[in-house]
């Protein structure tokens, strides 16, 4: 398991994620970095008051901001314009297809500020960069592993390596689910309770089998078999049947593993011959999801027992 570096990402990466267009095309868009995901939209700075201003955050202009701009004589506006731009601002985004005025584009590129825009409107646009920009800054970690999308569960698969993970992932595509990424899970805390997991861009759809080699699950088995990211809902540990061990049968203590802080429930699956890997996991993943919906089989089960024992002891005390 490895930390991934995380020093924010360009403006370029995000105008390329956010579909924005760029009012300076000459300025290289990867100098300027974005290492939070919070945005500010500066009407304060605009009136003047640039104390606790969170310049290292994108900000959004939207049409009060604009309107309240144009109103004010050139001197003035000049001066909030020189002000604003003075601060050190990873860029400034136009929100509704408004379109900046020649001094505020001059004074920007004097600054080396990126000037951005885009045709939403500003609460739908700050709702989805805020969006966007938490899971790319996300902390991340990479593991071995193989994920897949189960009955809309993500279901990570680890174990040893050689134990059977990719054998199973590529039989539960055969069977209908969604592989998204085998060999090397990047798991990213979007917050307290999401984990998300993707695949690293050079190893995206593909599956090694020992003996096989490398074969590409999106060319062979479509589109529809495959998924750029999903929520990591459910652990399945490989590992080799020993006699000795002893394992859950019942499964009434739920056992949980710890990525970056984020507690995900883990069950430890022990391999012999002639166990189908994919009907258990299918089967694991199904029953995870009853579970979430209210309905626990191992607790329905101690329910009845409780309830058979008490009427038993009930009939004998009436017998007596």
């Amino acid at each position: 398991m490895n930390n991934a570096n995380n020093n924010g990402i360009s403006v370029a990466k995000m105008v390329q994620i956010m579909d924005l267009y760029n009012f300076l095309p000459d300025m290289d868009l990867k100098v300027n970095r974005i290492t939070v995901s919070d945005i500010n939209r500066p009407a304060l700075q605009f009136s003047g008051y640039f104390a606790h201003f969170g310049n290292n955050r994108i900000q959004i202009i939207g049409t009060v901001e604009h309107t309240y701009l144009q109103q004010l004589d050139a001197e003035r506006r000049e001066y909030i314009y020189r002000k604003f731009m003075s601060y050190d601002i990873p860029c400034v985004v136009l929100c509704r297809d408004i379109q900046p005025d020649r001094l505020f584009l001059k004074v920007a590129e004097e600054n080396n500020v990126p000037v951005l825009g885009t045709k939403r409107r500003t609460s739908e646009f700050m709702a989805q960069i805020i969006y966007a920009l938490s899971e790319q800054l996300a902390p991340c970690i990479t593991i071995h592993g193989v994920l897949v999308d189960v009955y809309g569960e993500g279901l990570l698969i680890t174990g040893e390596s050689g134990i059977g993970k990719s054998e199973a992932a590529l039989e539960l595509v055969r069977r209908g689910h969604r592989l998204v990424t085998d060999d090397v899970v990047e798991i990213r805390k979007i917050n307290e309770r999401l984990l998300m997991g993707t695949s690293p861009r050079i190893t995206r759809h593909f599956i090694e089998l020992r003996g096989i080699g490398i074969i590409d699950i999106k060319t062979l088995f479509g589109v529809e078999c495959v998924k750029e990211k999903q929520q990591i809902d459910l652990v399945i540990k490989l590992e080799d049947w020993k006699k000795d061990n002893e394992y859950d049968r019942l499964g009434l203590e739920e056992e949980y593993t710890e990525f970056l802080g984020n507690k995900v429930v883990c069950h430890s699956l022990p391999i012999r011959p002639g166990r189908n890997l994919a009907v258990i996991c299918e089967a694991a993943a199904a029953n995870h999801r009853q579970k979430k919906m209210g309905y626990n089989a191992a607790q329905e089960l101690y329910r009845r027992v409780q309830e058979n024992l008490t009427k038993t002891v009930t009939d004998d005390d009436e017998d007596e």
